[in-house]
C-alpha cells in the first residue's frame, strides 16, 4: 500500500481508476523517489495526460541498458493508464 500512498500524496489531478493503478504499478518497479522527480509526474500535476502516458516508455534502462521486459512493462503501463488494458 505504500506505492498507492506515494501516488497519492505526489498527484495533484483526478485520477480514473485505470490511470491510478498504472501508476502505482510503475512506482512499485521505479520507487517513490522517482515517481517523485519525473516528467512524467511533472505533466500529469499539469494536466497533460497524454503527455504523462508518453513518459512511460522513457523508463526503459537498468544499469544503463535498454532491458526488454522494462520495454515491455512500460507499454502495458502505458495502455493500462490511456485505456484500462493491460496488453
Amino acid at each position: 500500500m505504500r506505492f498507492a500512498a506515494a501516488v497519492d500524496s505526489l498527484v495533484k489531478v483526478p485520477l480514473a481508476s485505470h490511470e491510478k493503478a498504472a501508476l502505482v504499478d510503475f512506482t512499485f518497479n521505479v520507487g517513490s523517489k522517482n515517481l517523485q522527480t519525473s516528467t512524467l509526474l511533472k505533466l500529469l500535476n499539469a494536466g497533460d495526460y497524454a503527455g504523462a502516458a508518453n513518459e512511460f516508455p522513457k523508463w526503459n534502462l537498468a544499469s544503463g541498458k535498454v532491458m526488454p521486459g522494462l520495454v515491455k512493462r512500460r507499454a502495458r503501463e502505458r495502455s493500462l493508464f490511456l485505456t484500462g488494458t493491460w496488453t
